[in-house]
């Protein structure tokens, strides 16, 4: 019962690889105890191992944030192993398909916009959702949003993707909605910017580190009570909408 009494607990989806681990591995560094929400059982068993070889208290939680059923049964895991959670990090997310100009506007695929919002949009509002009972008991709340800059409408960074950018603006909203809703609540709702990142979405082709990335998250999730709240940040500060 150390763990349920002492330890705070956070869900990290998406944390088998890239960003989500470094996520998970930096906030195990500060004595958090980390749940592993990954799909695939392999990848996830792997994650935990590495975590737990670095000294992090971890566990895996199966989780596919694109249903309801593995969403709640998530929700009972984490309650039956931590009975709250204080941090959640919606980090789980895809680019959706390029080729053929999937994502050009002009040519644009209906599907996979459809696929990419059902994970980076719909999944953020179901695991969200369906964890806030638990993060209600914990002290100090808090959700991160990994979103990008490349949804802001005023920097349009990146390159045209008509399905991606506009799911990181809806994501933006949607986390705006959440702080509003929550205003009076000790939960704590942010969107995250990690920047251009060395993962398989960027063909580790980019400046900055995983853990680099990682690090705004990190902030967000452990920001004080006087925090602030609905807003979009990176490294450098506020990312403009």
């Amino acid at each position: 019962m150390d763990r349920v009494n002492d330890t705070k607990t956070a869900l990290v989806t998406g944390a088998n690889k890239g960003i989500g681990f470094a996520i998970a591995q930096g906030l195990g560094a500060i004595g958090f105890t980390v749940a592993v929400g990954a799909r695939d059982d392999a990848r996830r068993e792997a994650a935990v191992e590495r975590l737990r070889a670095a000294g992090v208290d971890a566990f895996g939680v199966a989780l596919d944030v694109t249903s309801d059923i593995s969403v709640a049964a998530a929700a009972a895991t984490i309650e039956r192993t931590a009975e709250r959670l204080d941090v959640l990090v919606n980090n789980a997310g895809i680019s959706g398909r390029t080729d053929g100009d999937a994502q050009d506007p002009t040519t644009l695929d209906l599907d996979v916009v459809r696929t990419v919002l059902e994970t980076n949009v719909l999944g953020v509002v179901r695991v969200t959702n369906a964890m806030l009972p638990l993060l209600s008991r914990a002290g100090s709340p808090r959700i991160v949003n990994m979103s990008s800059n490349m949804g802001s409408l005023t920097l349009r960074t990146g390159p045209i993707m008509a399905a991606y950018a506009p799911s990181k603006s809806m994501l933006n909203s949607v986390t705006a909605q959440y702080a509003r809703r929550l205003a009076d609540s000790k939960v704590i709702v942010n969107a995250a910017c990690p920047g251009y990142v060395a993962t398989d979405f960027t063909g580790f082709n980019a400046p900055r580190t995983p853990e680099q990335g990682a690090a705004i998250a990190i902030r967000l999730a452990t920001l004080p009570d006087d925090g602030p709240r609905g807003g979009f940040f990176d490294d450098e500060g506020v990312v403009p909408w």
